[in-house]
């Protein structure tokens, strides 16, 4: 069985598990209301949720909803001490303001998604190759595998791969069909799982893939 098979069973078997999360969440609802592009949230949410939790992201999210607008043009036209309290709950306040204030500025008009160079987005301060590609897969709709904790943990255990960020994310790039829904869904999946059984320590005796994983250990 080709490498390309096995990691396309692979998220078949997530899916069936745990259909379609639909990832990157954004409220459709709000956008509609307000006329705001709902690509400015997963750019926005993507700079919050580094290293801090979703819930945490959600809150922020809630309180710039409540106190202002949810928008990149609400990021670039705000002072910079009110937004550091509207995101406060996601911690890192001061750090995230600046990160926010520079990517607003850098993506405007926010169609500029749809083109702009991972390399350029990378040149932008406190943006890295994780918090670029969610930008650019789920904000853009462009081929570019996301690579987070979970993931690394995911791989390592059902392929034995370690390595560098560039080196895993080719990996999936290389060996999966060049297929944006694709890529979403098996990031948000295998997120899913580790989240659910692939854990620090793992819980392997009741996880459902353990089959597939070569490093599954039944009495875990």
């Amino acid at each position: 069985m080709s490498l390309k098979i096995s990691l396309r069973k692979l998220y078949e078997k997530l899916l069936d598990l745990y259909g379609y999360q639909n990832w990157w969440p954004i409220d459709e609802e709000y956008h509609k209301n307000m006329g705001t592009d709902p690509r400015d949230e997963v750019i926005i949410s993507a700079v919050l949720t580094q290293n801090t939790s979703w819930k945490n992201v959600e809150r922020s999210l809630e309180r710039i909803k409540r106190e202002g607008i949810l928008s990149l043009e609400f990021v670039r036209s705000v002072d910079e001490k009110t937004l550091q309290d509207l995101i406060r709950p996601a911690g890192f306040y001061t750090l995230k303001s600046k990160r926010l204030k520079e990517l607003a500025l850098f993506m405007n008009p926010t169609e500029k998604v749809k083109y702009v160079s991972r390399g350029d987005l990378l040149k932008i301060k406190g943006i890295g190759r994780e918090t670029a590609d969610v930008i650019l897969l789920y904000a853009g709709g462009r081929l570019y595998f996301v690579i987070d904790k979970y993931t690394q943990r995911f791989i390592e255990r059902f392929y034995g791969l370690k390595g560098s960020y560039e080196s895993l994310k080719n990996f999936f790039e290389e060996n999966l069909p060049k297929d944006v829904k694709v890529y979403k869904e098996f990031h948000a999946l295998m997120d899913e799982h580790a989240k659910r059984f692939c854990k620090s320590i793992p819980l392997c005796g009741g996880c459902p893939l353990k089959d597939m994983c070569i490093n599954a250990s039944p009495s875990s």
